[in-house]
């Protein structure tokens, strides 16, 4: 592969659109839907939650999660899945993308399971063990980060690989669609047969007992569409780059993209001193030289924009109240109450969430990662911004629906922008013997970013009079100060992305990782090796 690549990459590379490339993004996708739905669907039942398990007699409110056990339900999700992304990314590389693709589906299926089956009836043996499963269902989420990515992007031609990552990835808006759809439908049953009256009327009995079956109920039926394709995953050939470049077998890879492209392809000779050559490893200078700056730019911007990202779920119980999608919760039943907030969050995805990622599919490989990273960020950062600089403007009923306008266009935005171009970028600019390693670690950066944007600013929005901030919940710098500072991660982003973050649009993996390159240093080393040989033998 020293001037040309090997022919097998090649194919790949100028393969036409097929059924394959198809199949290949709903047995990634699927995945990803499972993991959106598992991630996003406990914020529809957190309340409910409150409801069964933390019911104070007397209380003027509904009962609600303490400060630290929301946010060990919500939190130990992403630990999970910032540790999984780190290790599967790893054995990705280490044994292949095949060899543990089918485990992380497999987790996700028994620990959606087992989160819904939390036994006991006591706060704490309940949430303690849907924690635990909660966790061990992100660790699999977060293996399915950088194993999708590296996969979809090894089996995609270069002229429209930039849509098929994305594509798998744009299935984590019909999983948070199918999520709050699922939990309508689940909510309108329950309630047409067990309906209570309101908290205000009957504190007790608007929290039937059957409300317990609807959160687990919700919950494992995550396991579905991640069970219904873990026998195609099984399937799947190992991806032909991996094998040609990282495993060296070169015929193994040909006869597999053969049989995926239905074309034959010829098995280029390889030179067997060219395997003998050393390659530089994952912590040498020679890496740090090469990708370092491109790994800081992918881990930094996931970092920035998942801040951003995750805390925009701050302001989502005021929106929702002030258009009156969310009425009081004393002036609801608990099942009623599950209903509203998943119509909510439905029609958040379905007017901003879901198209944002669709216009990212269309688009990407016509406007460029570059461009949409740094529009995606400059539009949330002038978003944010207006958002916070008349914050007391938007707070009048009169002007909340120019609020909502703002927060789905902010959403938008960061959908059609940062939040598809990380994850695809990463995929495409790293040599394959370290790419799902380095998805791994920019995406657990992402993922560090959503812990710091969930919870830190959850504190930090609070109102600064002590009086007035959630129960439980120490005085903060307010929700203005606080849009101002997600403004600004929003401008670091933007800088990150114009300074450490290169175009991958048609270009080939191996020329994006400098694979060529490295190739044809090598074959010269070879040749040196050879020279000098003969140059020996001649002398004596």
């Amino acid at each position: 592969m020293a001037k040309d690549q090997i022919q097998v990459l090649n194919a790949l590379d100028v393969a036409k659109t097929q059924w394959y490339h198809f199949t290949a993004i709903i047995i990634a996708g699927m995945g990803f839907f499972t993991d959106a739905y598992d991630l996003f669907c406990v914020s529809l039942v957190t309340k409910l939650l409150g409801r069964i398990y933390y019911h104070v007699e007397g209380a003027e409110r509904p009962g609600t999660l303490p400060p630290n056990v929301s946010a060990a339900v919500n939190g130990v999700a992403f630990v999970g899945t910032l540790s999984g992304q780190l290790f599967f990314g790893w054995l990705g590389d280490k044994l292949g993308r095949k060899k543990v693709y089918g485990i992380t589906l497999l987790l996700m299926v028994i620990c959606s399971i087992g989160s819904g089956l939390s036994f006991g009836h006591n706060p704490k043996t309940v949430l303690s063990t849907l924690c635990i499963f909660r966790f061990w269902l992100g660790f699999g989420i977060g293996g399915d980060y950088p194993l999708s990515a590296t996969i979809m992007s090894e089996y995609s031609n270069k002229k429209t690989r930039g849509a098929f990552i994305a594509a798998v990835f744009a299935m984590q808006g019909f999983g948070i669609l199918g999520g709050g759809l699922f939990a309508i439908i689940i909510s309108a049953a329950f309630k047409a047969y067990f309906d209570s009256p309101s908290y205000e009327v009957d504190p007790l009995g608007s929290t039937v007992p059957q409300a317990d079956y609807i959160w687990r109920i919700i919950v494992m039926v995550g396991a579905i569409p991640a069970a219904l394709t873990y026998y195609s995953r099984t399937k799947m050939p190992e991806t032909a780059r991996y094998t040609a470049l990282v495993a060296k077998n070169t015929a193994q890879a040909a006869a597999d993209m053969s049989k995926v492209l239905q074309v034959e392809i010829e098995v280029d000779p390889v030179k067997e001193e060219q395997s003998k050559v050393k390659p530089y490893g994952f912590f040498s200078k020679e890496f740090l030289r090469r990708h370092g700056l491109h790994l800081l730019g992918t881990a930094s911007t996931w970092f920035l924009l998942d801040i951003a990202f995750y805390s925009q779920n701050l302001f989502q119980k005021d929106i929702f109240t002030a258009v009156g999608w969310i009425p009081p919760a004393k002036t609801m039943n608990a099942i009623e109450e599950v209903y509203k907030i998943a119509r909510a969050q439905t029609l958040i995805a379905l007017c901003s969430t879901v198209p944002g990622y669709w216009f990212t599919v269309a688009l990407i490989d016509r406007i460029g990662r570059f461009k949409i990273q740094l529009m995606g960020f400059f539009f949330m950062t002038v978003f944010m911004f207006a958002l916070a600089i008349p914050y007391d403007h938007w707070t009048h009923k009169d002007n909340r629906i120019g609020f909502v306008v703002l927060y789905s266009l902010t959403f938008f935005f960061a959908n059609f922008g940062p939040n598809s171009t990380t994850f695809v970028v990463a995929a495409e600019i790293f040599p394959a013997r370290f790419r799902s390693t380095c998805h791994g670690i920019s995406s657990a950066a992402g993922k560090l970013g959503a812990i710091v944007g969930a919870f830190g600013f959850l504190y930090l929005a609070q109102n600064k009079d002590k009086s007035k901030t959630d129960a439980g919940y120490p005085a903060g710098i307010g929700v203005k100060n606080a849009l101002i500072l997600l403004g600004c991660v929003n401008v670091a982003g933007f800088f990150c992305t114009l300074f450490m973050v290169p175009e991958a649009k048609g270009k080939s993996l191996e020329e994006m990782s400098g694979e060529n390159e490295e190739e044809e240093v090598e074959s010269q080393d070879v040749e040196k090796s050879h020279a000098n040989n003969n140059s020996t033998v001649t002398h004596i």
